[in-house]
């Protein structure tokens, strides 16, 4: 049984632990023990002695109807189904359990991570009904070659999404991650797939993007980070984000099996927070100082080193802002 009949009790006002049994059909310590849990998963909630419990912040779950009503109509065509789960241990690796559909784009979210995954086997904290947790299945045509800049087109596609919504901070680090201020990590994505090597490939594209970081959570954290509630300074509705994701993300993944990288690259140098600055790159267990260039035609880094430029491609090394 998951969770989500106590969340709604809490989130219509406080209750005491009676009353949750009594309505929910469960004894008090049950009651208790399921509040410990979601306690522990990320949701604040605050016991008083004599007014029971309650939520200290308003808490709506992701609703798949809300989403689909405010695609646009050439988003929602290209939408093979949307689901939104309550635990998985990632939505990246439930997809790449699942076949991929002939035609469209199939959508996961999911309330929580148990293990949740970023670049290179990171954790990324995955606390309950807090922050989107979202993955997408699609199939492309021409081979796994062509997947080479798909990380990066999804990147351009939530950093549009964030700055129609008013989120004009957040910049794209190459290779595929969203900063704010320079430093502070606002979405990551990570890109898996297979396939043929000319014949049409399987990709799943995780895009993780803090929304409201617990206090619990944040203190976990040993990089900088920030979330979509402190940027708007106010609670923001993770059912709007999504869909504002999704209306870009689905056409962006339309034009990218059908053109290629090429029409993406001058997007993306409207968010580059790297173009023209200088840089760490870690080539071979080594730190070397150069200066970014923007992107090469097929998405590698470019970096003036020593005077020459070098080209690096994602997953080989590490970027830092000098």
């Amino acid at each position: 049984m998951d969770d989500r009949q106590l969340l709604a009790k809490l989130a219509a006002g406080r209750l005491s632990g009676d009353a949750l049994a009594r309505e929910l059909g469960q004894t008090r310590a049950a009651i208790w023990k399921r509040i410990q849990g979601l306690r522990a998963a990320g949701v604040d909630i605050e016991g008083r002695a004599g007014e029971g419990y309650g939520l200290t912040r308003p808490v709506e779950l992701l609703d798949p109807a809300a989403i689909r009503a405010a695609l646009p109509a050439d988003a929602l065509s290209l939408l093979h189904d949307l689901q939104v789960a309550w635990t998985v241990d990632s939505t990246n690796a439930e997809l790449l359990r699942c076949s991929a559909p002939q035609r469209g784009v199939s959508v996961l979210l999911a309330e929580r991570q148990t293990g949740g995954r970023g670049r290179r086997g990171r954790t990324w904290a995955s606390p309950l009904a807090a922050h989107v947790y979202l993955s997408v299945l699609r199939l492309f045509s021409g081979g796994l070659g062509r997947l080479a800049g798909l990380s990066l087109v999804a990147g351009i596609a939530v950093a549009e999404a964030l700055h129609d919504l008013g989120f004009t901070q957040a910049q794209l680090k190459w290779p595929n991650d969203l900063i704010v201020d320079g430093r502070r990590k606002l979405v990551g994505l990570l890109a898996e797939g297979g396939g043929e090597y000319a014949g049409p490939a399987r990709a799943v594209i995780g895009i993780g993007i803090n929304t409201h970081m617990p206090p619990s959570f944040a203190e976990q954290i040993t990089q900088p980070w920030v979330d979509l509630d402190t940027l708007a300074g106010a609670p923001v509705d993770r059912n709007i984000v999504v869909a504002a994701v999704l209306a870009r993300l689905l056409p962006a993944l339309e034009e990218f099996d059908r053109e290629g990288l090429a029409p993406f690259l001058p997007r993306y140098a409207a968010f580059d927070m790297l173009a023209g600055r200088e840089v760490r790159v870690e080539l071979e267990g080594q730190w070397q100082h150069g200066t970014a260039l923007g992107l090469a035609d097929d998405g590698a880094l470019r970096v003036s080193i020593d005077g020459c430029e070098r080209r690096l491609h994602a997953g080989e090394v590490t970027v830092r802002a000098a």
